[in-house]
């Protein structure tokens, strides 16, 4: 009994030493990521970690928080709350302590006076300014006593419409005193009021979309009805803010979903959630980030009702440390924060009820180095705490804002051996290289961060630090070149010439070199195509081989500046995009051309499309190795080629239908705009027999399978 009370006392202990080993995870309550090029989130260390959630009771208050609808700090760390359901505005020091609250205060008339659903608060070095919401105006007090300083009424002004509602919600004010103030039912702009609360004017103004349906519905209308009809109106902002140097930050969340996903792709101003105006209304956001502001990767639809859906809901923007600044997504309860050039840094946060989640992002606010976000649902804020890899982040920011780049480029360094998917550690790291003049070494970091703008720029630099190095021995080159091209092109013509008047039957190659004489005289040559047999079905295949390489060389071979994303298609695919349309232009011209009495049959409208596409091998291989020369900005000189190419070939293929056919000018124009239309119906039936195809082929394999199963 003893020996077997010792044995079960061991196995016991044991097993308690072996639970006591076992590692546990805390599991974080959200992740941080970015977004690469190709809209694919990468995880990244955490920037921010949620410290605390402070409440009612953390702030040593006894009345609970009810509908809280703004958050503000100071520079001394202060905290002031728009408590919206309980009509005051509570401050509390940088501990987040009552302070004290503003509410009740007597006017300048000596009327005593209270605040009524204040939605927004902003702080400067001075004044404290209140959007009193359901009183219609904005409530000033003294930052430092709290005392009531002065109130600026309802603006009145022409401009405003007639049953115009004026609601402020949101307001931010300059130095010197100008206020900006966001309506929640005005819709032409921010309004700007100067000190004294005179009317200033409307900045901003949101752009709306309006439907090829209301634009012709339009035409209709009255002008009373087109003026009372507000879906052409703008669309209203929600929040503001204002930096040290005067520009305005706004955002909206009443864009139509699709324009602003639409915006985030292409990184467009027009229906952007977020912008940053100067005085004058101008947006002079910077978007240089891959994509625009707000959620990139989103769900259209979900059966899920807890899955978010659609673009963000972007409610407020906060302007942090080195000129970064913060958007929160309502609908998703994420942080959202972007450099001075609109690269993403960094989202973070979710939904739930665990430390660092938030059930309803209102407003954001920093506190140094804490990012403190209002859960108007919790009626609380989370206090987050910046990272080592946060402070890291923006020390590399600062030296790089202050011109201290040999410290910035070991601060970018040190992220990456963090993470190694951030691309603004690579543009950082590049930008440094750059201003050392080493060229070719930022070039590697550029490319990287598909960053074309700075890859190019050093590009540049180092082509100039050649050409200077090779000063002599391009213009030989070149000289070589163009007596090369003349050279081989008066090959060509004297074997041209020599052929029209031989008899003797032609070689491959004088076959293929009539394409040279074609394509400076169409008229002639189409006819010797035709009449004289100076070209060939081998030939006419060749050429579309040689189409064939120039696209797979344009795909593969276009310098990286023209082709970050280094993708092309295969061989297959360039092949089909060659072969499909030359078969269908020349079936359907066919067709048509017999029913219109044409001369040219199949074979003959063949040949004379093969060497119609001769200009394109001529250009488009030129073009692709200008592109290893020039930089983005002079990327219009390989446009102008290409273009010049489709041009040249088009209107060889015009000549060549009429004078293969035999036809009048007027006759072969409307021959071409058939064969246009005749392309598109044989490719529909194309389709729709591929469908029925397909159908028929599923129906036998389930009837083979079923019958195998009896």
């Amino acid at each position: 009994m003893k020996n077997k009370f010792i044995r079960i006392t061991a196995i016991a202990f044991i097993l308690m030493m072996l639970l006591g080993a076992t590692p546990v995870f805390a599991a974080n309550s959200y992740k941080t990521y970015t977004y690469s090029k190709d809209a694919f989130p990468m995880d990244s260390p955490d920037a921010y970690t949620p410290v605390r959630i402070v409440d009612y009771k953390a702030m040593g208050i006894s009345k609970a928080i009810k509908d809280p609808a703004d958050i503000e700090t100071d520079e001394d760390g202060n905290v002031y709350i728009a408590d919206a359901g309980n009509n005051r505005i509570l401050v509390l020091d940088r501990y987040y302590k009552y302070k004290r609250s503003l509410s009740s205060f007597t006017n300048g008339n000596g009327i005593p006076d209270s605040l009524t659903n204040p939605n927004g608060v902003f702080v400067n070095s001075k004044y404290i300014y209140v959007a009193d919401t359901d009183n219609k105006r904005i409530v000033i007090f003294n930052r430092e006593t709290g005392k009531f300083d002065h109130l600026i009424e309802e603006p009145q002004a022409d401009v405003f419409p007639a049953d115009s509602v004026y609601r402020p919600i949101a307001v931010a004010a300059d130095e010197a005193g100008t206020m900006y103030v966001v309506s929640s039912s005005t819709y032409m702009g921010v309004i700007a009021l100067k000190p004294d609360g005179n009317f200033q004017s409307f900045i901003g103004a949101q752009k709306v979309t309006i439907s090829a349906w209301d634009r012709i519905w339009r035409f209709f209308q009255t002008d009373e009805q087109r003026a009372q009809s507000d879906q052409y109106i703008s669309t209203e902002f929600n929040n503001i803010t204002i930096d040290s140097r005067g520009f305005i930050y706004v955002t909206t969340s009443s864009i139509d979903p699709n324009s602003q996903q639409a915006a985030v792709t292409s990184r467009g101003s027009d229906y952007s959630p977020v912008k940053k105006l100067n005085v004058q209304g101008d947006d002079i956001m910077k978007r240089t980030g891959f994509f625009g502001f707000g959620e990139v990767n989103v769900q259209k639809f979900s059966t899920d009702a807890a899955v978010p859906v659609g673009a963000s809901k972007i409610v407020d923007v906060a302007l942090g440390p080195e000129n970064t600044w913060s958007i929160i997504d309502e609908k998703r309860s994420k942080i959202y924060t972007y450099d001075e050039y609109g690269n993403l840094l960094f989202i973070f946060g979710d939904k739930g009820i665990q430390l660092g989640n938030i059930t309803t992002a209102k407003a954001i606010a920093y506190q140094g180095d804490d990012m403190l976000v209002l859960d108007s649902a919790k009626a609380a804020f989370t206090v987050y705490s910046r990272t080592e890899y946060g402070d890291i982040l923006i020390g590399a920011l600062k030296n790089q804002n202050d011109r201290k780049y040999d410290k910035a480029k070991e601060d970018w360094e040190n992220i990456l051996q963090r993470n190694n998917n951030f691309d603004s550690a690579y543009v950082g790291i590049g930008k440094a290289l750059y201003r050392e003049g080493k060229w070719s070494e930022s070039l590697t970091y550029f490319k990287a961060a598909y960053n074309t703008e700075d890859y190019s720029a050093a590009f540049k630099m180092e082509r100039k630090e050649w050409v200077s190095k090779y000063i002599y021995v391009i213009p030989i080159v070149i000289i070589v070149v163009v007596i090369a091209v003349v050279k081989f092109f008066s090959y060509a013509a004297k074997v041209n010439k020599k052929v029209a008047v031989s008899t003797e039957k032609r070689t491959l190659w004088q076959e293929i070199l009539f394409a040279f004489h074609l394509i400076f005289h169409p008229f002639d040559g189409f006819w010797d195509l035709k009449h004289e047999k100076r070209g060939s079905l081998r030939a006419a295949l060749i050429i579309d081989a040689a189409v064939i390489l120039t696209f797979t060389y344009q795909s593969a071979g276009t310098a990286y500046v023209f082709n970050p994303s280094q993708t092309y298609p295969s061989i297959l695919a360039q092949i089909i995009s060659v072969v499909v349309p030359l078969m269908l232009w020349v079936t359907s011209n066919w067709c048509f051309t017999t029913l219109f009495e044409g001369e040219g049959g199949y074979k003959d409208i063949f040949i004379a499309t093969s060497y119609c596409l001769v200009p394109i091998i001529l250009l488009f291989i030129p073009a692709t190795l200008l592109t290893h020369v020039l930089t983005s900005t002079e990327g219009a000189v390989v446009s102008l080629l290409q273009s010049f190419a489709w041009i040249w070939a088009a209107l060889l293929l015009f000549v060549a239908t009429m004078v293969t056919h035999d036809y009048s000018l007027g006759k072969n124009l409307l021959t071409i705009i058939v064969t246009v239309a005749g392309m598109a119906i044989i490719m529909f039936i194309m389709l729709l027999f591929t469908h029925m195809l397909t159908n028929v082929i599923s129906f036998i394999t389930q009837l083979v399978t079923e019958i195998s199963y009896r």
